[in-house]
């Protein structure tokens, strides 16, 4: 997958090198497999989101949606021509959007992002999902995994997600795409939202912090480490009950940066199965379960988080348990049949 998406890397510099569209980054790995469990090994899903940076004579302005959800938090990427006369004397590569007569424009230079890729002034992610399957469509002949594998689009409508297979072997890869919050590991990305997510809202993510934290762990770890073993082990046990695998995650996260690394190793096995449960028996009993980026002052120093991030109140991930009665006794019922 990371070799795939190098290629794809290359070509998208090539294709779009004079293009008024995003410019495209390297390819991050995140998620599950590229922290190294996965719940269900036999249907792996490889997630890379892919950086998008402004085009020239473009800038990008993250907007803060004030009607979020309880979990996460919504943006809008505001698409704002700069002025390009300088360079264009320079350079003489473009005519400013700014400043140059509409008419030439339209007959001397392709159109910009606020044109193609954009609802009124922000970038909207079901046309920037479509513009990733052309390109992915038009650029696999020229791949060398084109020789050996077949592609297979498959639909979404806040990703571009297909599949690779050679009769042998399958891999499922989802690519989003996202903006960085500065110098941050934290990206607005256009990861799938909540049922009716308007196409201009990015939702703020935390995969690349996540994976982050994982590579942290594992430089750490000793030989045998088994920690992720301990995560796999929950999270396809609670295959079926209401837990949610990013429940599990968040639990263990939380113990990791509590517990040290040499402690999860096999003697250590069962007392961590012991402590992942006991935490998750007193989150439902205390109806709150912290999420681990936002406002975590522990992280290990190589995770950079944007001010607003590392100072806020943690979401409690089981808000809901606090708003609805019977889901919490649902909850602990579960827990007792796990």
């Amino acid at each position: 997958t990371t070799d795939l998406m190098d290629n794809y890397t290359v070509y998208f510099g090539h294709i779009l090198s004079n293009s008024f569209y995003p410019v495209l980054q390297r390819a991050i790995g995140v998620g599950s497999a590229f922290e190294g469990w996965s719940p269900r090994e036999q249907d792996v899903v490889y997630r890379v989101l892919i950086p998008m940076t402004p085009p020239r004579g473009h800038s990008f302005h993250l907007e803060l949606d004030g009607a979020g959800q309880r979990h996460v938090r919504n943006f809008r990427v505001r698409v704002q021509l700069e002025c390009t006369c300088t360079r264009e004397q320079q350079a003489g590569d473009m005519l400013c959007f700014l400043h140059h007569p509409e008419e030439e424009l339209r007959r001397n230079q392709d159109p910009s992002l606020l044109d193609t890729l954009c609802t009124g002034s922000y970038l909207d992610v079901q046309k920037t999902a479509r513009w990733f399957y052309q390109l992915v469509r038009a650029i696999w002949p020229a791949l060398p995994q084109s020789h050996n594998w077949h592609l297979v689009l498959l639909p979404s409508t806040r990703s571009c997600q297909f599949k690779v297979t050679n009769g042998r072997e399958r891999f499922r890869i989802e690519m989003v795409f996202g903006v960085r919050r500065g110098d941050s590991d934290i990206f607005v990305s256009s990861q799938p939202g909540y049922a009716g997510t308007p196409s201009t809202l990015w939702l703020e993510t935390y995969d690349v912090a996540e994976m982050k934290f994982f590579k942290h762990i594992a430089r750490q770890a000793p030989p045998g480490s088994l920690h992720l073993r301990c995560l796999q082990f929950f999270t396809r046990l609670q295959l079926g009950f209401g837990f949610s695998t990013y429940t599990m995650k968040t639990i263990v996260m939380h113990l990791l940066n509590i517990i040290p690394v040499s402690q999860w190793c096999r003697r250590h096995f069962l007392r961590r199965l012991m402590d992942i449960s006991e935490r998750l028996l007193l989150s439902l009993e205390v109806k709150r379960l912290n999420h681990f980026i936002v406002g975590n002052q522990r992280l290990p120093e190589e995770i950079t988080l944007p001010p607003d991030v590392q100072t806020a109140e943690p979401p409690n991930l089981f808000l809901r348990l606090v708003i609805d009665p019977v889901a919490c006794s649902q909850g602990i019922g579960e827990y007792l049949d796990l």
